[in-house]
């Protein structure tokens, strides 16, 4: 008897979160956390457990501008040194969203090494936007080449990182954004001081401001005033800006 093939694995977009809109204008794609070397293939909870919330507060807030959101279910939870999966599902994902519904705006919005992911594949031509919150970068090692930042030029870019991260060092984000910066103005970084990898302490905070960031590059939303301030402060002053208490409460007074 034959020995059947082991079937190839392949990424996936989940259902829409929230009510898909029936026209759609601009897409987020949200990149879960990951592991540094895993072949296992994530379980639907694990998959989708960081960025949920996330993904929620986005559908929320581009109701009404035609936003669909989706995360994106990986291949395998591991970014696996050179093979860099999850940035490879990644653009995989942005092809998926242009042969579902044509030529739109992408927003990749990854947590973790979901957020490394989102920096990798962001020079996709259809992907304008990136946010990275508290992302997994790897050590400087001179023996290999720095994580690329070039192509980032042309899209806005938003990090996020907590000061206490003790999974995900907050000053490689730092040293990324400082290299982004000097081939692309319109990156900023937000510092969410004594918060963790989950940002759980200011979370309203976090998400208020990654609505405000993707409302703004998807569909043109005027920015909040901190916003603005950070993508246009020199080095390092807008990339260590940080994220204040209640963030959010007072934005459609104009004030973050």
């Amino acid at each position: 008897m034959a020995q059947q093939a082991t079937p190839m694995r392949t990424a996936r977009l989940g259902r829409p979160v929230g009510q898909e809109p029936t026209a759609v204008s601009g897409v987020v794609l949200l990149l879960p956390a990951g592991q540094e070397v895993s072949a296992r293939r994530p379980s639907p909870v694990w998959a989708t457990a960081s960025v949920r919330a996330l993904g929620r507060s986005l559908a929320r807030a581009g109701r009404g501008e035609g936003l669909a959101t989706h995360a994106v279910h990986y291949r395998y939870r591991g970014w696996n040194g050179s093979e860099a999966h999850l940035a490879g599902d990644a653009v995989w994902a942005v092809e998926d969203v242009l042969r579902r519904y044509g030529d739109v705006p992408v927003c990749l919005v990854g947590h973790d090494m979901g957020g490394r992911a989102a920096l990798r594949a962001g020079g996709h031509d259809a992907v304008n936007s990136v946010v990275a919150i508290a992302p997994w970068l790897p050590e400087d090692d001179m023996a290999a080449p720095p994580e690329p930042v070039r192509q980032l030029v042309g899209r806005r870019v938003l990090i996020v990182h907590g000061t206490n991260d003790e999974r995900t060092d907050p000053e490689l984000s730092f040293r990324l954004a400082a290299r982004a910066k000097k081939a692309n103005r319109n990156v900023c970084r937000f510092e969410v001081h004594t918060d963790g990898h989950g940002l759980h302490q200011y979370r309203d905070e976090v998400l208020a401001l990654t609505a405000d960031f993707v409302m703004g590059a998807l569909f043109g939303h005027h920015l909040s005033r901190p916003l603005e301030d950070a993508l246009a402060a020199p080095p390092p002053l807008g990339l260590r800006m940080p994220l204040a208490a209640g963030f959010g409460r007072s934005l459609r007074g104009g004030v973050g």
